[in-house]
C-alpha cells in the first residue's frame, strides 16, 4: 500500500516514481493512480479514510498490510489518531467543493498568523508565520468547529495510549523497517535515479502533462504548484523549460533543460534529508524512562511500515511510537545479507510473537529539548521555532555576520561617547613638539 501523496493521482508515473506494472503483478498494490489530476483538494483525511478501510479488509483476510513510502503526514495519519474532522463535505467526491484551507492560503502569511494569534494563541506560538499551510489549517479547524486546534490536540494526547505525537496508535503492534544509507551513497543513487527517469521518457511525460493540464493555466497566470499533483517534485522544476520550449533559441532551451535537471536532483536530495529528519523527530524521540518495547505475543493486529532511506541513529522510541528497525542499504550488492534476510526474520518473528533477532534503532537525545519553543532574533529579524533550530541559527554565518557588525557599531558608539565625555579629541599642550602660535 502506497503512502505517497503524488502517487494517488493518475498520470506522471515516471516523475512520481510509481511502482512498475511488472512489480505490481508480483504483489497486489493499493492507493495508486485513482484520483483525477485536476482534483486539487484531495486531503489527508480522504487518504486516511480510504486506506484504513483497505487495511481493515486486509486484516479480515488474515493478511498483514505493508505501508510503503512516502509522504510524512500521510504515514502519520495511518499510525496515530492525529487528524481532526471538521465540517462534513457536501459531496463525497473531492474537487466538487471549496476547500476553506486553500482559500486561506491565498492570504498573506503574516495576516494569517495574526488571525490565528487572536483565536488560538497557543497554536500560533508553535507555528512559524511563514508556514502558511499549517497556520491555515489551524484557522480552518477553528472556523469550522468553533474549537481551537490546540484544544483538539490536547484531547488527543490525553487519551489512553496518547503521547506528545498525538493520540494513541491505531495499530498498537505495528513495526517500522527503516532503510538507511550512507549519505554519499544515497546522493549518488538519487542522482542516478533522475538520470534513469530521463532515459525512461521523463521529458515526454512532462510535455504531455503540461499540454493537457497546465498550459491553459499558465496562459491565464493561474498555475498552482502548491496543491494536487502539480506539487510533485519534478514538475515545477521544469516550468521555465516547458513554457519557453518552442519560443526561444535551441541554446536557451538547452540551458533551461539543464537547469531543470539540476534543480530536480537538488530538490530530490533535499527531500531525502527532510525525510531523514522527520524519521528522527517523529519515530526516534525517546521517552525519559529506560523502558524497552516488548513484542505483543501472538498478535496479528499490526502492519509493517517500510520507510525512506536515511542515516542510522541511536535512541529508544516513546510509548506510542512503533519500534524502528534499521536496514543498511548503502551497498546494493549486499541486499540479500543486509536487507532481505534480516527484514524477513524481523517480520516473521513479529508475526509469530517472538522477540526479533535485531534491536530497534536508538537515538541519543536531550530530554529538555523543546521543539516548539518560540524565539525572535531581533538582530536578523527572524522568528525561530524549536531549541535545536535556535542553536543552529545562532551558529549560522548570517547570524554571526550580523552579530559582528553590531559589535563593531557598539564599539564605535562607545568610543564616540568616551570622546564626548572628555570634551572631544585631545588638544596640544605645552610639551607638544609642534610650535605654539
Amino acid at each position: 500500500m502506497g503512502s505517497s501523496l503524488p502517487q494517488v493521482y493518475k498520470g506522471l508515473d515516471i516523475i512520481t516514481n510509481k511502482v512498475s506494472p511488472q512489480e505490481q503483478r508480483l504483489c497486489r498494490h493499493h492507493m495508486i493512480s485513482f484520483v483525477d489530476p485536476l482534483v486539487s483538494n484531495y486531503t489527508v483525511v480522504d487518504f486516511r479514510d480510504k486506506a484504513v478501510a483497505l487495511i481493515e479488509d486486509i486484516f479480515a483476510r488474515d493478511k498483514i498490510p505493508i505501508v510503503v513510502g512516502g509522504t510524512n503526514y500521510y504515514i502519520e495519519s495511518l499510525l496515530w489518531k492525529v487528524l481532526i474532522n471538521t465540517k462534513e463535505k457536501a459531496s463525497t467526491a473531492p474537487g466538487l467543493v471549496t476547500d476553506r484551507k486553500v482559500e486561506l492560503e491565498q492570504l498573506d502569511g503574516i495576516e494569517l498568523h495574526r488571525r490565528l494569534s487572536q483565536v488560538d494563541p497557543e497554536m500560533a506560538a508553535k507555528l512559524h508565520p511563514h508556514d502558511k499551510r499549517k497556520v491555515a489549517r489551524s484557522l480552518q479547524v477553528f472556523e469550522e468547529t468553533g474549537i481551537p486546534h490546540s484544544e483538539f490536540l490536547h484531547q488527543q494526547q490525553e487519551e489512553e495510549g496518547g503521547g506528545p505525537l498525538g493520540g494513541p496508535l491505531k495499530y498498537p503492534h505495528s513495526c517500522i523497517l527503516w532503510l538507511h544509507a550512507d549519505q554519499a551513497a544515497l546522493d549518488q543513487r538519487l542522482e542516478k535515479r533522475v538520470d534513469d527517469m530521463l532515459a525512461a521518457g521523463l521529458l515526454e511525460e512532462l510535455r504531455d502533462f503540461h499540454r493537457r493540464y497546465n498550459r491553459e493555466k499558465v496562459a491565464e497566470n493561474r498555475q498552482d504548484y502548491q496543491h494536487g499533483i502539480f506539487q510533485s517534485i519534478g514538475f515545477k522544476e521544469f516550468h521555465e523549460y516547458l513554457v519557453s520550449e518552442g519560443n526561444c533559441s535551441p541554446e536557451t532551451s538547452a540551458l533551461l533543460l539543464q537547469k531543470g535537471i539540476q534543480a530536480l536532483k537538488q530538490v530530490t536530495k533535499r527531500y531525502a534529508r527532510r525525510q531523514n529528519k522527520w524519521v528522527r523527530n517523529r519515530f526516534l524521540k525517546p521517552i525519559k524512562s529506560s523502558t524497552c518495547w516488548r513484542l505483543a505475543r501472538g498478535s496479528l493486529d499490526g502492519f509493517v511500515q517500510a520507510g525512506p532511506c536515511a542515516r542510522y541513529l541511536r535512541g529508544g522510541p516513546g510509548p506510542n511510537v512503533p519500534p524502528v528497525y534499521g536496514l543498511e542499504v548503502s551497498d546494493l550488492l549486499r541486499w540479500e545479507e543486509d536487507v532481505l534476510k534480516p527484514a524477513l526474520e524481523i517480520v516473521e518473528s513479529f508475526i509469530q510473537g517472538r522477540e526479533p533477532p535485531a534491536e530497534p534503532v536508538k537515538m541519543e537525545y536531550d530530554i529538555n529539548e523543546n521543539k516548539r519553543s518560540h524565539r525572535v532574533c531581533e538582530l536578523c529579524d527572524r522568528v525561530i521555532i524549536g531549541d535545536r533550530e535556535w542553536a543552529a541559527h545562532t551558529r549560522s554565518k548570517s547570524h554571526l555576520h550580523h552579530l559582528k557588525k553590531r559589535r563593531k557599531l557598539e564599539a564605535a558608539s562607545r568610543v564616540a561617547e568616551t570622546e564626548g565625555d572628555s570634551g572631544g579629541p585631545e588638544t596640544l599642550g605645552k610639551d607638544s613638539s609642534l610650535p605654539l602660535p
